[in-house]
């Protein structure tokens, strides 16, 4: 399938298991790097991988730092848990990154985490969060994605009355720099996530893994938006792959499969330690050949 976009790579730093100053040392490094146009952050309370009792900041508190440090990037979350913070106070907290980035949020949201992950799940319990079963759980992503909007946008305040979310008098103020609103990028791969992503998102993103269940997850989203009168090529395609240091080749050809099946936003996941200069090393060894 001939593509005409260009890709566009960014990186993932999770913010666990690592201190703040190296994740700064990455984003500072990669914000002079114009073949990385876009930086990511995930949304745990607790680690979900290596030491459980480890480090994990919380993501958009660091990635409001990191908006201020940096100056080109676009940033986000990948992804917000919609079960974690309430829309309207997310959709407060996400026009305030824009504004401190100057316009360059992308703003990233899903479902949270899956219910058969222990070390995922744990950290609501934990942190006295309720933890719904999946219908309430892409139910109140959708009603999320709707309120968020309207605060982004809407001039006047307004009820909202939904099953899962219920605001009276909402307003937002100060409204995001971006116009009309941050792109909404929503990640998942359930058949019913991605009826949410074909109504509300301009990006979709999926782990990568098995090229070809990626490939059938896209296509079922294109039936979804087919389905409602959406363009599907309205809703880029990102991918999120993890990077070997050590078989570079390995994640090359990887990036190769994704971009061949229509994935033209790739967010090449680092893992700690990171290397010293390691975003200029992903930028030779990773991008440079599809640039």
């Amino acid at each position: 399938m001939p593509h005409t976009t260009r890709p566009s790579f960014g990186i993932m730093t999770a913010p666990s298991q690592v201190d703040y100053q190296d994740i700064l040392r990455v984003w500072r490094e990669a914000d002079t790097i114009p073949e990385i146009e876009h930086a990511w952050l995930f949304d745990h309370l607790m680690p979900i991988f290596g030491d459980p009792d480890g480090t994990a900041y919380e993501g958009w508190t660091l990635l409001s730092a990191l908006a201020a440090q940096t100056r080109r990037l676009r940033l986000g979350v990948l992804v917000t848990s919609n079960r974690i913070r309430p829309p309207a106070m997310l959709a407060k907290i996400a026009t305030t990154v824009d504004v401190i980035s100057g316009g360059r949020l992308d703003f990233g949201i899903g479902v949270g985490s899956r219910p058969g992950w222990p070390l995922a799940r744990r950290e609501y319990e934990a942190h006295g969060l309720p933890f719904h079963d999946t219908a309430h759980a892409v139910g109140s992503l959708a009603e999320a994605c709707t309120v968020i909007r309207r605060l982004w946008t809407e001039t006047e305040p307004f009820d909202f009355q939904g099953t899962y979310v219920q605001v009276t008098g909402a307003f937002g103020n100060p409204k995001p720099v971006q116009r009309p609103h941050p792109p909404i990028l929503i990640g998942g791969r359930s058949s019913a996530t991605l009826r949410v992503v074909a109504e509300h998102a301009d990006l979709w993103n999926i782990p990568g893994g098995d090229i070809d269940d990626v490939v059938s997850r896209s296509a079922l989203l294109d039936r979804y938006c087919a389905e409602i009168g959406r363009d599907p090529a309205s809703i880029t395609r990102s991918i999120h792959l993890s990077v070997s240091y050590d078989q570079p080749g390995s994640t090359r050809d990887a990036i190769g499969e994704a971009i061949d099946a229509g994935f033209r936003h790739v967010v090449l996941g680092l893992s700690a330690p990171y290397p010293a200069g390691v975003a200029r090393w992903v930028a030779d060894e990773l991008i440079a050949k599809y640039r």
